[in-house]
């Protein structure tokens, strides 16, 4: 697939000299601090030292003290709690951290997460009818219920309170629960808005902690959910979310709680990262609302016996084994269903079959997505309606494409590059021509081809010791803090470039530099198609990352190659 490379203007030079003399640091770490709206040596020490200190005051939450007020007094009344969140990672690390927390202080605190394909996403009425036969009367939703006017009214029928923490977009009214919690809402003045749903349920449990007089520090064993809530659901890693992350991967690296170490006992890795808990601790969590029930993932981050939590970790290993097969297989019918209908002439890609298994839809529209770049969705059959899983490409907000279809929607919800909606099997073709219209109508055509954001032209020479030891604590990366990416001009390989991989789809070299001494290892993933632009010491330009590779004992700098032209 063809890729346009794009470099980040230079920042102000005024900045970049003032940042290296204050900081003492090269002109390429300098620039990229500046490109990250970092002009200060104090902006620079909060970037580098994350301080549980600046984390912003709870209360300064629309309706925090309200939450607060109804919380306690459920404790003092002795009444029966349930804590409520999605089936997805956030969801489940959401409930995993309330549950515990309160029941550090109250026994009588239960947890519900909906069924995947009998309730559907968010709070359902089967979760109420359920809290109403327990003589619950709080529910506290994470993670969903901004839009859940009609059951939050059928609630206080029933005489149940609701709290909700949420963070996704509200509708044009806000339920009427006790508390509604969501950085989002118009009327919310909170400084950061971008904590997903854990965040905001740690927000809660800290406003709760400041009540009693507890200090932030007792809170730190709950912030490895924070910190994998906030690597799954991809929201961005600045402010707030990075003091939580970096702190939060501290805690997994320290002292892991059991079911994070039973899953990661498999990784033989000397320290845990931010790309760690995205790709092997949340689709293992995300396994279980996927394949069984989410459930299972707050029993496995809540136990506290090791045994039980490596029987739970291997449960959900074999969800996430069952996972990949069924993802696997569905992308595949997926694939020959768009080539037949020849959808390349289009600007969208929407499928459906009814026994695709609406666990993995949305794991498929993003492979999709990766295939052919285009905003996509992927149907199956749910009950009597259509469920759909959307994913857009960068720069496309799938979310308010969806709202421009509302005509032919029962509902939905997400966010800019990921949504979730229902609608009338009736309705298929309707919705598929609208969501097409619209995709065509607003999409900038350029869109539809990969970027890759370069941060900076580096020279080989640049990447000495010093800077990679800089460069490695610009971690945790993620949205809004991605791990740099450089660009390097004439570049030779040594001759010894080859394709690697079962199916030779890798590339492996060694390239030096005109003009520059040094020389480094290079892998290329998918790739692999790309060797002849190296071959017989062709001169040719690449964009990459810089990355240790630890081999036998030994650590050395490595470049990532994300693609290569012709000079």
């Amino acid at each position: 697939m063809n890729t346009r490379w794009t470099i980040k203007p230079n920042p102000d030079p005024e900045i970049v000299h003032s940042l290296m003399q204050s900081l003492g640091v090269g002109k390429p770490i300098a620039k990229l601090l500046a490109q990250r709206d970092i002009t200060t040596f104090q902006e620079a020490k909060k970037f580098f030292r994350p301080n549980l200190k600046d984390l912003y005051d709870p209360y300064l939450m629309k309706d925090m003290d309200k939450a607060v007020t109804r919380i306690e007094k459920a404790l003092a009344e002795e009444e029966n709690i349930m804590v409520y969140g999605d089936y997805d990672v956030d969801g489940t690390t959401s409930v995993a951290l309330m549950s515990s927390y309160l029941k550090t202080r109250y026994p009588n605190v239960a947890t519900y997460i909906p069924d995947r394909y009998n309730e559907g996403y968010g709070v359902s009425y089967q979760g109420i009818d359920f809290a109403a036969d327990n003589d619950v009367s709080l529910i506290i939703a994470l993670d969903c219920g901004i839009k859940a006017i009609d059951k939050v009214a059928y609630a206080k029928e029933k005489g149940i309170d609701f709290v909700i923490c949420d963070h996704h977009r509200p509708g044009a009214a806000i339920p009427e629960a006790v508390a509604v919690l969501d950085p989002k809402r118009e009327d919310c003045e909170y400084p950061y808005k971008e904590l997903c749903g854990c965040g905001v349920g740690f927000k809660l449990i800290q406003a709760l902690a400041e009540k009693r007089g507890d200090t932030i520090e007792v809170l730190l064993p709950y912030l490895d959910l924070v910190a994998t809530a906030i690597g799954a659901d991809i929201v961005p890693i600045t402010g707030e979310n990075r003091i939580l992350a970096y702190h939060g991967l501290h805690v997994i690296n320290v002292a892991p709680r059991q079911g994070f170490k039973a899953i990661l006992s498999q990784l033989k890795k000397e320290t845990i990262t931010i790309t760690d808990v995205v790709f092997v601790i949340a689709p293992r969590i995300n396994a279980a609302g996927r394949m069984k029930h989410g459930l299972h993932a707050v029993e496995l981050l809540t136990e506290e016996n090791e045994a039980q939590a490596q029987q739970f970790a291997s449960e959900i290993e074999s969800h996430n084994a069952s996972r990949k097969d069924t993802d696997k297989s569905i992308t595949a019918e997926a694939l020959v269903q768009i080539e037949e209908l020849e959808e390349q002439e289009r600007l969208s890609t929407v499928v459906y079959a009814n026994h695709w298994h609406k666990g993995v839809i949305g794991i498929v529209a993003s492979r999709l997505t990766e295939t052919y770049y285009r905003p996509t969705l992927v149907f199956t059959k749910s009950g009597d309606k259509l469920a759909a899983s959307a994913r857009s490409v960068k720069g496309f907000d799938v979310y308010n494409a969806l709202e421009a279809c509302q005509d032919h929607i029962e509902q939905f919800g997400g966010h800019k590059y990921a949504a979730g909606l229902t609608i009338k099997e009736e309705e298929y073709e309707n919705f598929k021509r609208k969501f097409e219209e619209v995709v065509a109508e607003t999409i900038d055509r350029k869109l539809l081809t990969p970027e890759i954001s370069i941060d900076a032209e580096l020279e080989l020479d640049e990447i000495t010791p010093k800077f990679w030891r800089i460069l490695k604590q610009f971690a945790p990366f993620g949205p809004g803090n991605m791990s740099p990416v450089f660009m390097s001009r004439n570049l030779t390989d040594s001759g010894f470039g080859k394709c690697v991989g079962s199916e030779n789809t890798h590339l492996k070299c060694s390239v030096t530099q005109l003009g520059n001494t040094s020389s480094y290892n290079v892998i290329g993933f998918n790739l692999g198609e790309k060797l002849e632009l190296i071959q017989n010491k062709k001169s040719f330009s690449a964009v990459y990352s810089v990355d240790e590779n630890e081999w036998n004992g030994n650590v050395s700098l490595q470049l990532k190659f994300k693609d290569i032209k012709e000079s």
